[in-house]
């Protein structure tokens, strides 16, 4: 197996995707299906654009077997009060500071549910939010 790690720091939109860039390499390496490296790769993208957006500080935590890929995101932030809402394409607690910067539009959960096999979304508001998607092949 192998395990690759990255944080990510509230606000810092120039290293946001520095975790999907990353681990796209590490999947081409490993001659994973291009398709589930795009999946994988957008879904991871999204996640650590939300860390960005909305946490103080995130990690992303990326395992890879023999058939499948498990993304972990959690961050330290404010929680998501609602997830169901939240789930919704088009809706963004985004800050207007965010959103014209052309981030929070409100497709990223939506986004990170149509490409992984499985989406967990835990949160306490307050404290802060984890995401687990599974990739398999």
């Amino acid at each position: 197996m192998i395990e690759l790690k990255f944080n990510i720091e509230g606000g810092d939109f120039d290293r946001a995707g520095t975790a999907s860039s990353e681990t796209k390499k590490v999947l081409k390496q490993l001659n994973i299906d291009p398709r589930v490296i795009k999946r994988t790769v957008v879904a991871l993208y999204e996640g650590e654009v939300n860390i960005a957006a909305h946490a103080f500080r995130g990690e992303v935590i990326v395992s890879v077997s023999d058939h499948q890929i498990q993304a972990i995101l959690k961050d330290e932030g404010p929680g998501i009060p609602d997830i169901s809402q939240a789930m919704l394409e088009g809706f963004s607690t985004a800050s207007s500071k965010v959103r014209e910067m052309g981030f929070g539009a409100g497709m990223g959960l939506p986004n990170m549910k149509k490409n992984a096999d499985q989406l967990q979304v835990e949160s306490v508001p307050g404290s802060g939010t984890t995401v687990k998607m599974i990739f398999n092949f």
